[in-house]
């Protein structure tokens, strides 16, 4: 690398190096070079006089290009795809005047910014599938440790450390069926001619429509791709650009959502991502345990959540049959928004590969609170003992609020619990009370619903994607 020169940091930081990779230019002008040899295959067992040497030579140098000629090229025309015909004519002279035959620069741009979406795609499926198996092991070897719930971040009914983690898990089951759809329901923009009326090709075929609409349904197909949309203007839809975005960004939001909890439970010591031996959590101050890799995964889920703007933005101002403004920002925001994601993932597999939860802390906030949650079931024993709700509801409320005031302006311990054993209108002695306060009895089917969500919904798209697992996490720095 260069440290004069500015470089990205999702390539130097963030993704990894398949997705950088993906996004680069031999992989970009090789597929380029794909869809001509596509194209000129069709065009070939249609009839037009394309010879089989043509097109060997063509695939022959598919992966050879000279960059330096496609770029002095491009200086003098002003034209990248023209560059690249000419370019790719110089190692292939047999073929040099079929290259490119009755298509536009958009037959190949955007045929190639289709498959390189879906490959991906189904890359951040891959990562995504990872990081829910990971989750799946977190939820369930704490299904059933009980845990101070929240509402308002306020102290809430207690839930069990493996529900909560299915929160996470559900989040991100969403996001992956997410990528599964829009893979099914994603098209090549395939042979469509210079406004997508084809008659470029009607003209190559003497007016047989039939071989033109067999030429775009063939070269479909070598692309990989069931099917090409059925009406395009000069480019595919813009509209699909905001589709995948916003499933990346879908992604930015799961991402976010669990970075944050876990930044509130690391303050309160509960569980913490992984902290390496040598690692430094300040400059300054040497104790300090920062949630680094939640914090840049928040930062990430931000800069995923905003991409699909760019996209709606350009599918909004499409002018008729097309404008050239889309291609410059398409240019980065496609290309970034993946690298983005990648690594956010890539973040979020490392963090609940290993994370260090402590009971014990767990354990100690909830006692600390537990009495509050408590008085609803005292209440209930009360009345069932004949006491008068009203009356007993007034009783518990005075000595909570004067517990509450202890614990917040003295500093002292809760004794609620003490409180109520001394009233006599209770009637309760501390021994009954303390039995009220087992957490299991406050977490519900908590620990059920953990179970049946792995097993009923979780379980299913693992099976689906067994071979996408076992990759490794690494984040760089």
């Amino acid at each position: 690398m260069s440290y004069t020169e500015y470089a990205s940091p999702l390539v130097e930081r963030v993704a990894s190096r398949e997705m950088i990779e993906l996004w680069s230019p031999q992989k970009k002008f090789s597929t380029w070079r794909r869809c001509w040899v596509a194209l000129a295959e069709a065009e070939h067992e249609l009839g037009l006089p394309i010879t089989l040497e043509q097109i060997e030579e063509m695939r022959a140098h598919i992966d050879d290009i000279d960059f330096e000629a496609a770029a002095r090229i491009e200086r003098e025309t002003c034209h990248d795809v023209m560059a690249h015909i000419h370019t790719y004519g110089l190692v292939a002279p047999k073929a040099k005047g079929i290259i490119h035959l009755g298509a536009t620069s958009c037959f190949v741009t955007d045929n190639t910014d289709l498959i390189l979406m879906r490959e991906g795609l189904q890359l951040l499926l891959a990562r995504a599938v990872n990081v829910l198996a990971r989750l799946t092991d977190f939820a369930m070897t704490w299904k059933d440790l009980p845990v101070l719930g929240f509402t308002h971040f306020q102290p809430a009914q207690p839930v069990t450390l493996g529900k909560r983690v299915c929160l996470w898990a559900q989040d991100l089951l969403m996001d992956i069926e997410d990528i599964e759809v829009l893979l099914l329901r994603l098209k090549c923009r395939g042979a469509k001619g210079t406004t997508g009326t084809q008659a470029s090709f009607l003209e190559l075929f003497q007016g047989d429509s039939e071989k033109v609409k067999e030429l775009d349904r063939r070269v479909a197909q070598k692309l990989g791709f069931e099917s090409s949309f059925p009406i395009t203007s000069q480019t595919y839809p813009r509209k699909v650009d905001t589709h995948v975005l916003q499933t990346l960004a879908r992604i930015g939001e799961s991402v976010h959502k669990f970075g944050t909890d876990m930044r509130l439970l690391q303050n309160r010591k509960e569980v913490e991502e992984p902290f390496g031996e040598k690692q430094v959590g300040s400059s300054a101050m040497a104790y300090k345990r920062n949630p680094m890799r939640c914090e840049r995964l928040c930062a990430l889920g931000r800069f995923l959540m905003v991409a699909p703007l760019h996209a709606q933005f350009t599918a909004a101002t499409q002018w008729l049959e097309r404008t050239l403004d889309d291609s410059a920002i398409r240019r980065i925001s496609i290309p970034e928004t993946f690298l983005a994601c990648d690594g956010a993932l890539i973040l979020y597999q490392s963090i609940v590969e290993n994370p260090a939860v402590y009971p014990k802390v767990i354990e100690k906030h909830l006692a600390e609170e537990l009495p509050f949650m408590a008085t609803e079931t005292v209440l209930m024993e009360c009345v069932r003992r004949g006491k008068d709700r009203q009356q007993i509801h007034e009783r518990i409320r005075q000595h909570a609020q004067a517990a509450a005031h202890r614990v917040k302006v003295d500093g002292a311990p809760n004794d609620l619990i003490e409180r109520l054993a001394n009233d006599s209108e209770i009637g309760m002695s501390r021994e009954e009370l303390e039995s009220i306060l087992d957490p299991c009895r406050f977490t519900g089917r908590a620990a059920e619903q953990v179970q049946e969500f792995i097993e009923d919904h979780v379980r299913p798209v693992l099976q689906r994607h067994t071979s996408s697992l076992g990759m490794t996490a690494e984040v760089r720095v």
